[in-house]
């Protein structure tokens, strides 16, 4: 019985024309979508136009190299999280680490056992499928957990809803990477969520929403204090997030390539929304 369902579509990026075709049709016949490219700059538009549950990407390729095409798919929010499994002749230690390093799930050398990297492909879809509901950089609820919480909210009587983040990141980890960007996203947790412990209470719920905000859901007493308290932690440690030889140059840049505080908070007593996507707007013109 095939095991992949309609809804798993798989990409597959190779540049040898037998392989990519073998790959293709054993895929398909397990019950797979599939999708490949020959070239990197085909397969990160084709991957960003029509996200896959799985990317099998191979390293060497005619234009860029497999690293640089799972670098850019790191750095958009709806491709960041997609199960990567490098495929590769190369068996060097380094080469495996530069790999795990971009967040790549798995790593297979030619020539390799197709029933073992039809395995790979199933445990890496298992894997995205638990961690569907929970942020794997800061293990905050986001997706549809969220927007489950939110639509709850909106439909209530006695709400308040913070939206707290920094802007800016994309840019930052382009210059100073992965590891010093996923640093900054923790401790910006951390700090949201002591703000939330000194002014909120247990019963709040902290969350990502889609834009990769922090969203706090609290009450109408509670949330303006709790977006007050965010901007006092957050405002006063943009600077430290960057090197130290960085932090005396930061006024030369311009607002828009700096890390940036963005806060904002509504509540049921000024307004009623009947959907989130009316909610998050008065949010953004909100936001500081």
């Amino acid at each position: 019985m095939a095991e992949g369902k309609k809804e798993h579509k798989i990409f597959i990026v190779e540049d040898d024309v037998d392989l990519a075709e073998m790959l293709t049709a054993y895929f398909r016949a397990q019950g797979y979508e599939v999708a490949n490219a020959m070239r990197g700059e085909e397969a990160v538009d084709a991957i960003l136009g029509n996200v896959p549950d799985v990317a099998v990407l191979d390293i060497r390729l005619p234009d860029i190299d497999g690293y640089e095409v799972c670098r850019r798919l790191r750095r958009t929010r709806r491709t960041q999280n997609i199960p990567v499994i490098f495929l590769t002749e190369k068996r060097e230690r380094e080469d495996k680490l530069a790999g795990l390093e971009l967040g790549a799930v798995d790593y297979i050398t030619k020539p390799f056992d197709i029933q073992e990297l039809r395995l790979r492909v199933r445990n890496a879809l298992r894997r995205a499928r638990l961690n569907t509901l929970v942020n794997p950089v800061t293990n905050l609820p986001e997706g549809m957990l969220v927007r489950e919480k939110l639509d709850q909210m909106v439909r209530q009587q006695n709400w308040g809803v913070v939206l707290a983040g920094i802007r800016g990141l994309d840019k930052f980890r382009d210059r100073f990477g992965f590891v010093a960007a996923d640093d900054v996203s923790r401790a910006v947790t951390l700090m949201i969520t002591n703000a939330v412990q000194e002014t909120g209470s247990s019963e709040d719920f902290i969350g990502h929403a889609d834009s990769g905000d922090f969203v706090i859901i609290t009450t109408p007493e509670r949330c303006k204090k709790i977006s007050e308290r965010c901007l006092v932690r957050l405002q006063p440690s943009i600077q430290y997030f960057y090197p130290a030889l960085e932090r005396q140059r930061l006024h030369e840049l311009p607002e828009s390539q700096r890390l940036m505080v963005r806060v904002a908070s509504l509540s049921s007593r000024e307004h009623q929304f009947q959907n989130m996507e009316t909610l998050f707007a008065a949010l953004e013109d909100r936001a500081i």
